[in-house]
């Protein structure tokens, strides 16, 4: 894949990267870092820029722990949909056999009726 170099100025600091990101999303994610440590400063006027990176990473770092949790628990709950289609599969499957056991008796059932009539 193709490097991407960037310019990003994130905090009022210029940062050149290069990546194998687009160049698009990278612009957004330096937009949304800049704009989160521009608040934090702006609502802040005692902290530095460092400890607005600081408390910032921790955001992002929150995020992404709870998106890992979400997407566990979503794979767990779709697991046990799986789990359950199979069980119905069988299940449907079983059905359908012992509709067509009971359709072929009931053929049988039928046919020895028609042969007593006869008689």
């Amino acid at each position: 894949m193709d490097k991407n170099k960037i310019r990003l100025t994130i905090g009022g600091l210029d940062y050149r990267l290069t990546t194998d990101e687009d160049i698009n999303y990278m612009k957004n994610l330096g937009e949304e870092v800049d704009e989160i440590i521009s608040l934090l400063l702006q609502g802040h006027s005692k902290l530095s820029q460092v400890q607005a990176a600081v408390l910032c990473a921790l955001d992002f770092a929150d995020k992404y722990h709870q998106a890992e949790r979400n997407a566990d628990y979503l794979k767990a709950q779709i697991q046990i949909y799986m789990e359950d289609a199979a069980r119905a599969k069988t299940e449907a499957e079983m059905a359908r056999r012992e509709a067509e056991r009971m359709t072929r008796d009931l053929r049988s059932i039928r046919r020895s009726l028609e042969e007593k009539d006869q008689l």
